[in-house]
């Protein structure tokens, strides 16, 4: 608490799906809602895969603890920005298992998820 203020950082939850195809959607806390996008693929382990992220329409916020028998949470956290232009968001999940920072990259036609080679240190 800074000055009887809470320090709310925003959430994220990653869902993992598994019909009508096995996929993951991204959900990023923003502005009263969850922006998301559908990754048919799963996240990238490594710098060097891009995976496809197709925006989906948002999602109300009680869908941070939603689960049902063809979705359940694969990891939940908070989220932080680093930088945003029209074309890359920049930004880093701090989910159960730690820190892994991603660039959402604007295409033509939808959006590549790219994990950085730069990642962040332990959280101190």
């Amino acid at each position: 608490m800074v000055d009887g203020v809470t320090d709310r950082r925003p959430a994220f939850v990653l869902h993992e799906h598994f019909r009508p195809r096995h996929h993951f959607d991204l959900r990023l806390e923003e502005d009263g809602v969850l922006r998301s996008w559908a990754v048919p693929r799963g996240l990238p382990p490594d710098p060097a895969g891009d995976r496809l992220a197709v925006a989906v329409p948002d999602h109300a916020l009680d869908h941070l603890a939603y689960e049902d028998e063809t979705k359940k949470i694969a990891d939940t956290g908070w989220w932080e920005e680093h930088d945003r232009t029209a074309k890359r968001i920049l930004f880093t999940l701090h989910g159960r298992s730690g820190a892994v920072r991603y660039a959402l990259i604007r295409t033509a036609r939808d959006w590549l998820l790219h994990r950085t080679r730069d990642q962040p240190g332990p959280v101190r």
